[in-house]
């Protein structure tokens, strides 16, 4: 059965609102100290709706948010959703063009930004008629504050389905251009509510949020707000901050380089986490060593979860099982989950292949894009993900990469994640990136980069490679590693793999392959 017991959502402001603790109880706590209740959600909501509304916006139009992390960001995205607008998150961090690229595709009537951002965004302003800029900044000042003072506290919620629009999210873009992934207000709510449940989320749960504005929305707000929880507000993740915000607080989740850097923080241990609930870990591989070091210095093993833009979030390891590094667990209820082969069929567990779902309440599609989405679907409504991955003996699904970073080196498979697993668990090695790249004999090679500890000293690619080559096969085995003190990564923390082919594509000549 669904969590939402049959019924389709609509408006996602109402089904959250219907699930309000009493108006008392806190929802956010910022940095500096600022608090907001669950009372306090309504009449904010409603002066930004009239406000949408002053300004000639109507239902399905578009309002992007470049905004550092804050109460009033939080609530601007819900006053868009009781408006029926569609919300754009874009993150502050990205550059000019890219930031130009994703507002010309989705074409928004207002954005709201940081005061310093301005001046970039007056040519997009100037550039159409009824185009409305606004600022807000971290300390909840400037001009859409400002004009919410004439607004009045009660307007509708407006009316919407659950095929509706709820938000554009751009594709995160480590391999081209993003794609605007729409939202659907069904998918919003489902996915709240069945990660609040799969994760045992309760009204007195706090959780710990050091995740950037634009990517903190979904899987970290939302279920908030389904279970009626709170949470404290950090403006960015900054290991000793997080340290210092633990206690009263119950739940965290962040990507594998945060724990990495908790890790190093003398203050981080069981004492530090003695009111902490659940650590949750995803949006990129986790190590092996990392799993365990954070196990027992913490007496918590990390929970992981597997996601992706168009659906959100898809896995979980179960909350009161046994958790590995290498898996993502089961699907959220009410959704199903298969890996297929080539021709869409089914593989029994342990055989890899692509990874597929089905949702309660699907994605909208790509924007402006019909026949991208077309081809995303299958004829019967499983959405392709485009991820390779299989599903193990106890049923839990182990995500092994994106199909487009699927290296073939002379007529064999490489999963990039098995070969980096063994790469992570070498001395020194912080962290890896395995790609293919052009070579005249095999079609691809195998290389690897790998980042060293800023401690590493006598690492030795031959070695590596020798180490390797007693545990993988052959052709699984880098031609090349090269060793770099950082890796490229974008804003989520992700690696970079479309810069590290480029920056590597002519590594192999002819001449290579005559020594091959």
């Amino acid at each position: 059965m669904s969590p939402l017991a049959g019924a389709a959502p609509g408006n996602a402001y109402a089904a959250f609102a219907a699930r309000f603790p009493a108006p008392e109880r806190l929802f956010v706590e910022n940095h500096d100290g600022r608090r907001l209740s669950y009372g306090e959600i309504d009449p904010w909501t409603a002066r930004i709706a009239n406000l949408l509304a002053a300004l000639g916006l109507r239902p399905g139009d578009r309002v992007a948010g470049l905004l550092d992390k804050s109460p009033e960001g939080l609530l601007l995205y819900l006053g868009c959703c009781r408006a029926g607008m569609v919300y754009l998150p874009v993150h502050v961090e990205l550059t000019g063009p890219e930031i130009d690229y994703i507002l010309r595709d989705a074409e928004p009537r207002l954005v709201v930004c940081r005061p310093d951002l301005m001046p970039m965004l007056r040519a997009w302003e100037r550039e159409g008629a009824g185009r409305h800029l606004l600022t807000l900044d971290a300390e909840a000042g400037g001009t859409f504050i400002a004009a919410l003072r004439d607004q009045t506290d009660e307007a509708p919620v407006a009316p919407c389905g659950a095929a509706d629009a709820n938000a554009i999210v751009y594709t995160s873009g480590t391999t081209g251009k993003p794609k605007g992934a729409v939202i659907t207000n069904g998918l919003v709510v489902w996915n709240a509510i069945a990660l609040s449940e799969a994760w045992g989320m309760t009204r007195d749960d706090v959780l710990l949020h050091a995740n950037p504005m634009a990517f903190g929305l979904f899987g970290t707000t939302t279920p908030v707000l389904a279970a009626g929880a709170g949470m404290k507000l950090l403006p960015k993740f900054q290991a000793d901050a997080v340290v210092a915000a633990l206690p009263g607080a119950t739940m965290f989740s962040g990507v594998p380089t945060y724990y990495t850097r908790l890790l190093a923080q003398p203050g981080f241990g069981r004492e530090a986490c003695r009111s902490m609930r659940l650590f949750i870990t995803g949006s990129a591989p986790m190590r092996a060593d990392l799993f365990d070091a954070f196990r027992e210095r913490t007496d918590h093993e990390l929970l992981d979860r597997y996601g992706m833009t168009e659906a959100l979030i898809i896995t979980s390891m179960p909350l009161g099982g046994p958790r590995r590094p290498d898996a993502s667990g089961v699907p959220l209820r009410g959704s199903e989950l298969r890996v297929v082969d080539d021709a869409g069929v089914p593989v029994p567990r342990d055989i890899v292949g692509m990874i597929e779902l089905r949702q309660p309440f699907p994605f909208g599609g790509y924007w402006r894009a019909p026949e991208k989405t077309t081809t995303a679907f299958r004829p019967d409504g499983w959405f392709i993900t485009g991820d390779f991955g299989r599903i193990d003996p106890d049923g839990n699904l182990c995500v092994l990469g994106r199909g487009s970073e699927l290296i073939i080196s002379g007529g064999f498979n490489v999963y990039p994640k098995e070969v980096e697993a063994a790469l992570n668990a070498l001395p020194d090695v912080v962290d890896s990136a395995v790609i293919g790249v052009p070579h005249p004999e095999f079609g691809e090679a195998v290389i690897a980069v790998v980042q060293l500890a800023p401690d590493a000293t006598g690492f030795s690619p031959d070695a590596a490679r020798a180490i390797l080559a007693r545990e993988l096969a052959r052709y699984k085995v880098p031609k090349r590693i090269e060793a770099t003190t950082e890796l490229p990564r974008n804003t989520l923390g992700k690696i970079r793999k479309n810069v590290l082919t480029e920056r590597y594509a002519g590594l192999f000549t002819a001449a290579d392959a005559m020594k091959s």
